[in-house]
């Protein structure tokens, strides 16, 4: 019976008991009723227990779950319940989540009858990547009489490991593909030139360069026919995330790592579809994650790998560390994404003779985020002298933020500020952008 709970209704009856039976003190003629009172709670206590006891449980449930899931997105979690039995059933379903959620709240309730099937459905947001482990489901099975009842243990203990947000890559692939890139959201970007590969020759449509036209086929098709060209292929892009202390800001739960590390994920995907070359490397006070630009079937795969391990880390940057990792991995020009962070001009100034030198010798752009708290801070009413100091340098941080992207602009280092909620789709439309011009 150490499975057996009282209920709510229990101790509402019980509490009314105990008042008859104070009740009946001063009035003896209540005792009888009092009596029978007792007795008729205590006998339905009896057949509740025995109709919840006396047979073994007639309930199922099954819990149903991606074996990944993605970073920062709601995630489906299925419960699948079944009363196999021939009583109406009252049930409190609590699941035992993952100890990185922090809930100890959870609770479902439905009534069920004989031979019902049901679901339960909820989402889970997790905002660090790792492995998640999913404990027992707690089944509280009552009555209609509701006066006990029975813990059913479902042991099903489940491992999910959280992944770099995947549903997130797939959204932006279909988003960025050249045939619905006007999509909301993704710049259509005017191509400069012809320094492409020729594709094929088309109809003309409005719109089209009518340099392009190709007046041979033309005059063969009593139509006017257009060259279409490609971008051109295998450029070699690496994506470069900072890991140190100043990604571990986190903006809506997520660390400024991990808003990187789902964009890293994205843009590779969208590299490797346009045919180029994805690299990966990761940096802090040591050299992390290294991964050779490549083409291949599984190169996305082994990205994925890669980011899932990345931790951040408490120490510095160290610029000079990243340069020389750079120039004995890349042989050959190639575009640098780089992820990191710059809270003063006085730290950009320290990176900055590394970044120009990098500069040199790639195409790198800078890409950092704007702190939207301080951003809500400058733009909210003040109603005392204090809120204006505090409008006041959160302008000036604001302000100082923007010198930073002329600074780097100043020596031909490509720049990007962000806020953390639109840097995915930032970064590819920057990538797009540099693509259409020739520039890779």
């Amino acid at each position: 019976m150490r499975n057996l709970y009282l209920t709510n209704r229990f101790f509402w009856l019980f509490g009314g008991l105990i008042a008859l039976f104070a009740l009946a003190f001063p009035v003896p003629a209540l005792f009888p009723v009092a009596k029978a009172m007792f007795v008729t709670v205590l006998a339905l206590v009896l057949v509740d227990v025995f109709l919840l006891f006396g047979r073994r449980p007639n309930v199922l449930c099954v819990r149903e779950l991606n074996p990944v899931f993605s970073l920062s997105d709601p995630n489906p979690v299925t419960l699948r319940l079944h009363n196999a039995g021939a009583l109406r059933l009252r049930l409190s379903v609590v699941d035992e989540l993952p100890v990185q959620f922090q809930r100890r709240d959870f609770e479902e309730q439905l009534t069920m009858a004989p031979e019902e099937k049901s679901t339960i459905r909820y989402e889970l947001r997790p905002l660090t990547r790792g492995a998640y482990h999913f404990g027992n489901i707690n089944v509280f099975v009552a009555t209609r009489l509701g006066l006990v009842e029975r813990r059913v243990i479902f042991v099903q203990p489940q491992e999910v490991a959280v992944y770099p947000s995947i549903i997130q890559m797939k959204r932006y692939e279909l988003r960025a593909m050249q045939h619905i890139a006007h999509e909301t959201g993704i710049k259509k970007i005017r191509r400069i030139g012809h320094s492409y590969e020729f594709e094929q020759i088309k109809n003309y449509v409005q719109g089209d360069d009518y340099r392009s036209i190709n007046w041979k086929a033309s005059s063969r098709r009593a139509a006017l026919m257009v060259n279409q060209y490609e971008d051109e292929r295998s450029q070699q892009v690496y994506c470069i995330v900072d890991k140190s202390r100043v990604m571990r800001m986190p903006f809506d739960g997520l660390s400024l790592m991990d808003y990187a590390i789902n964009t890293t994920l994205a843009i590779s995907n969208i590299i490797l579809k346009k045919q180029d070359k994805a690299g990966l490397l990761t940096f802090s006070d040591v050299i992390g994650a290294t991964l050779k630009a490549e083409r291949s079937a599984g190169q996305l795969s082994l990205i994925l790998e890669a980011l899932y391990r990345e931790k951040e880390r408490t120490g510095e940057s160290n610029y000079e560390l990243l340069y020389e990792a750079v120039r004995r991995m890349i042989s050959m020009r190639a575009l640098l994404l780089l992820f990191t962070n710059f809270e003063s001009m006085y730290a950009l100034e320290r990176a900055l003779p590394t970044l120009r030198r990098l500069n040199r010798f790639h195409l790198l752009v800078v890409v950092f985020f704007e702190n939207t708290e301080i951003r809500a801070l400058a733009h909210e009413d003040v109603n005392r002298t204090a809120d204006i100091y505090r409008q006041t340098v959160a302008r000036q941080f604001l302000q100082e933020k923007k010198e930073m992207v002329y600074k780097l602009r100043q020596f031909g280092i490509q720049a990007i500020l962000t806020k953390p909620e639109d840097l995915t789709l930032d970064t590819i439309n920057k990538y797009l952008e540099l693509k259409s011009r020739g520039l890779i």
